[in-house]
């Protein structure tokens, strides 16, 4: 992020994700991880008394930027119940998924991990999930096949599900959670990001979208509170990026440095194992 950006934003960037994430894990973090974590998360930990969260929930939806929270706020209410900690960040420059997913998962800058651009490339610097594997963690990645999330962090010695369409993504998550041989999870869901390409980020087949991306985090909320109910946990609602409207061609895009592209929100949630 340039320094114009963070001087007008003044909201921390998704970097944070990675050495909040393993604060609260108690592993030590990735080795290129910027170390700032966010204390409010943190401190609503250590205020409810729990350490060591031995179970961890990311699920990642493309494209949600802030300003759908701030026009669509009723939506919002479901995913706030699980996640109550909303806390507005900035996305890296350039905002589109790759690099946004490797910025967040390393904790560094695109210039640091190296995905500076289009593509999908395997990332071979040291990420949460190495740090995970290190501490004795066992990882999944759930995503649509041949999406970012699907590709990026290949060639470890974690389970990776390729599933077919965003319903699938969230059949099989819910699956994993319930057979307990996972402590770190991400679930990837690209519809909503695919149809404002198409058309754009407000339309009505767009909004319907959002809408199953929030039902299917209250979903995977609430098997995680069934079948990790033992266990202290975390759940985050995780975009990448925003989007805004491509004047030529009237149709949904991202990758500017602009507050729509920039500008997103996550929602955290914790919880104390019974």
């Amino acid at each position: 992020m340039s320094d114009q950006t963070k001087k007008d934003t003044n909201l921390p960037c998704i970097t944070a994700i990675t050495p909040t994430l393993c604060k609260l894990m108690e592993i030590a973090p990735p080795a290129l991880s910027d170390q700032h974590f966010l204390d409010e998360v943190v401190q609503t930990a250590n205020r409810d008394g729990i350490t060591n969260f031995e179970k961890c929930l990311v699920y990642a939806p493309d494209a949600v930027g802030l300003q759908m929270y701030k026009n669509f706020r009723s939506l919002f209410d479901t995913v706030l119940k699980p996640a109550p900690i909303a806390v507005p960040l900035c996305s890296v420059i350039p905002p589109i998924t790759p690099v946004c997913f490797a910025s967040m998962f390393t904790g560094a800058q695109p210039r640091v991990h190296g995905l500076q651009k289009k593509g999908k490339p395997v990332l071979t610097c040291d990420t949460i999930f190495d740090a995970l594997i290190r501490a004795g963690k066992r990882v999944a990645i759930v995503s649509v096949k041949e999406q970012s999330m699907d590709l990026i962090f290949r060639k470890r010695k974690i389970q990776y599900f390729s599933e077919f369409d965003d319903q699938a993504v969230t059949h099989r998550t819910i699956e994993i959670i319930k057979s307990n041989n996972y402590d770190f999870i991400v679930a990837y869901h690209c519809e909503y990001d695919d149809i404002l390409h198409e058309k754009t980020h407000y339309c009505t087949e767009a909004i319907q979208a959002l809408s199953n991306d929030i039902a299917a985090f209250a979903q995977l909320a609430d098997t995680m509170d069934v079948f990790w109910q033992r266990n202290n946990r975390v759940i985050v609602f995780a975009p990448d990026h925003g989007a805004h409207i491509d004047p030529e061609s009237g149709k949904g895009t991202h990758g500017n440095n602009i507050p729509q592209d920039m500008h997103i929100q996550h929602y955290f949630g914790i919880k104390g194992g019974t």
